[in-house]
């Protein structure tokens, strides 16, 4: 799968650009059919897509914590370390 943009072409070597966009894309198909509309909607005013994105981060901070509690020492973990 080749992307064009207006910078060019994405080549079909970058495959982890083209995996997330992929995600990316899936995820919107499976959002316009959960909600019968997109991101184009006009119906949502500034604080509520900000409500939006403050409840997607807040479930962002509640996986964090739940990935810290799992069974394993991150501290020792040299393979996860940045």
């Amino acid at each position: 799968m080749n992307i064009t943009h207006d910078n060019g072409t994405i080549q079909q070597e970058d495959s982890i650009l083209l995996a997330v966009m992929a995600k990316y894309y899936e995820r919107s198909k499976r959002g316009q059919a959960k909600y019968g509309t997109n991101l184009d909607r006009t119906d949502i005013d500034l604080i509520g897509w900000l409500d939006h994105l403050q409840e997607e981060l807040m479930d962002a901070t509640l996986y964090i914590e739940k990935l810290k509690k799992e069974p394993i020492n991150l501290n020792n973990n040299k393979k996860n370390s940045l």
